[in-house]
């Protein structure tokens, strides 16, 4: 019984250890996504969109921004990376999180029961190169439809 006890504890040990990196990382990340979506507002206003909502959250998902351009509600989401060491951060939005991003739009156009205007998808990207002050910020129009797969 004594050398299982020494496993037992050892793998809860080990368990901790990766628990507590993988928690010291989420801040991180957390925090450069919402200086991201901070950019990315700022950024959408001088393009000339009226932001309509932050953070639309539902049980679902969530949509990073909402806002108004030229006759239709867009529906943006804000991806950010501090390197490129996975890719550029447009990548990340993958066909599970458009599909969610497409149900959250339906339903916050059945709450505020909104008729006739077109609906975009729009995607921001936001980069900060290591050892720069600014980030690369590239708006993807229409980047993804409704009737993705």
């Amino acid at each position: 019984m004594d050398g299982f006890f020494k496993k037992l504890i050892g793998s809860l040990f080990f368990l901790k250890n990766i628990l507590k990196k993988t928690s010291d990382v989420q801040p991180h990340k957390k925090a450069l996504g919402k200086k991201g979506e901070v950019v990315a507002v700022k950024f959408l206003k001088k393009k000339g969109y009226k932001i309509l909502q932050r953070n639309y959250r539902r049980k679902t998902g969530e949509i990073d921004i909402i806002c108004y351009d030229r006759g239709s509600i867009v529906f943006v989401e804000v991806k950010t990376r501090g390197s490129d060491s996975y890719g550029p951060p447009e990548l990340a939005v993958t066909e599970a999180k458009k599909k969610q991003i497409i149900k959250m739009a339906s339903r916050y156009i059945a709450e505020k029961k909104v008729e006739g205007i077109d609906l975009r998808f729009d995607v921001v990207s936001v980069f900060y190169p290591p050892a720069k002050k600014h980030p690369a910020i590239t708006l993807y129009k229409n980047a993804f439809t409704r009737t993705c797969s």
